[in-house]
């Protein structure tokens, strides 16, 4: 027999090493997934797992994407409607901002940028996973640090850690999953270092809190934002980021030329264009979101964090976070279950419409004995 090897161990061998092992970024499903695997109707189910908007987008995107003549046309490559059109939300120069499909692209195009191989990448844990996820595939080291049982960043271990290899420091304000936010003085502290400092604000509409003023000041701070969450476009795709102009150059030459599909931007234009209809259903998912909280805190087997997000944090205290998820799904309530060594027995709600919440509290109440057991 011969020993010559097959030919995809021939074409194994090709690939990049660091990469082989690689664990993929756990991504939430579709309701229509969602529905199949709990075997409920797919109108019935209760999606709290996506930090998703449950009002959808405006109802003039729709419309517009219905209408709209030229998706036979290639998207502007440069994306100048889109800048333009953020430029007055944001309170900086359209010279500032460029668009990408989704913040995750933007976190990967930053990493590609500053990244050689071996260099580092700060990473506050526990938080958003796409950052060490990215770091890896652009062939970098994550160096994690700590945060306190508050979950905030302890700023003095931080500075410890930085080293002639660190390049890129990434925040999470209001910070994924656990929903608190990080003060500018320490965000400051950090710019202080060098470092690019990545603030991703994900969440801002729903925490008031930016530092995305400050970005023009600085040459190595960034902010990174979505139309994810406030605006209904998950679905979509579409982020922007916040960058002082001397980096837009280089970024823009780096990116896809048609990163954001043509959908995408009539959608961030009508978005911008219906705000005030936006930030109502903001408002509405901040009432609810302090509504919910009072009523999680009223459930016994479960602490949850008061949150500046879409979301709330709540780690089980009292029996198993992940039988308490197993019996959320078989009532057709889907949150977001967490079994990783710094977020163990945890889970992530996010916020409805008042009836989600109060199946939610039911099914929670129901569930007592039987999934706070061991």
């Amino acid at each position: 027999m011969s020993s010559r090897p097959s030919p995809s161990g021939r074409v194994k061998k090709l690939m990049r090493k660091d990469l082989l092992g690689l664990e993929g970024y756990q991504p939430i499903v579709p309701p229509e997934v969602l529905s199949e695997e709990a075997e409920v109707p797919v109108e019935s189910v209760i999606k709290l797992d996506g930090n998703e908007n449950p009002y959808g987008c405006s109802p003039r995107v729709q419309r517009s994407l219905a209408s709209y003549p030229f998706y036979h046309i290639y998207p502007d490559p440069e994306q100048r409607e889109v800048r333009k059109a953020l430029e007055g939300y944001v309170g900086v120069g359209a010279e500032h901002i460029i668009a990408g499909a989704g913040s995750d692209e933007l976190i990967d195009l930053v990493l590609r940028l500053f990244l050689e191989p071996g260099d580092e990448v700060i990473n506050f844990v526990p938080t958003f996973g796409m950052y060490p996820f990215s770091t890896e595939v652009c062939g970098g080291k994550v160096v994690s640090v700590l945060r306190d049982k508050a979950y905030a960043i302890d700023i003095a271990k931080a500075k410890e850690v930085v080293g002639k290899k660190t390049k890129v420091i990434f925040i999470a304000s209001p910070n994924n999953p656990t929903g608190n936010t990080t003060p500018e003085q320490d965000i400051l502290k950090l710019v202080e270092t060098g470092r690019v400092v990545v603030v991703d604000e994900a969440y801002y509409e729903f925490s008031g809190i930016s530092v995305a003023p400050l970005v023009p000041e600085y040459e190595n701070l960034i902010v990174l934002r979505s139309f994810s969450k406030w605006a209904g476009l998950a679905g979509l795709r579409i982020g922007y980021g916040i960058f002082p102009s001397s980096m837009v150059e280089h970024l823009l030459s780096i990116k896809q030329p048609y990163n954001v599909n043509l959908a995408a931007q009539v959608a961030v234009n009508e978005s911008m264009a219906d705000i005030e209809y936006l930030q109502g259903t903001v408002k509405a998912i901040i009432s609810e979101r302090e509504r919910l909280l009072k009523k999680l805190k009223k459930i016994k087997f479960i602490k949850p964090f008061p949150s500046a997000a879409n979301f709330i944090f709540c780690p089980v205290v009292k029996g198993n976070a992940q039988r308490i998820h197993q019996e959320l799904r078989r009532r057709g309530i889907f949150v977001r279950y967490f079994d990783t060594p710094l977020l163990r027995n945890s889970l992530r709600i996010s916020v409805g419409k008042p009836e989600h919440s109060d199946a939610l509290i039911e099914a929670l109440q129901k569930i007592g004995g039987k999934g706070s057991g061991k």
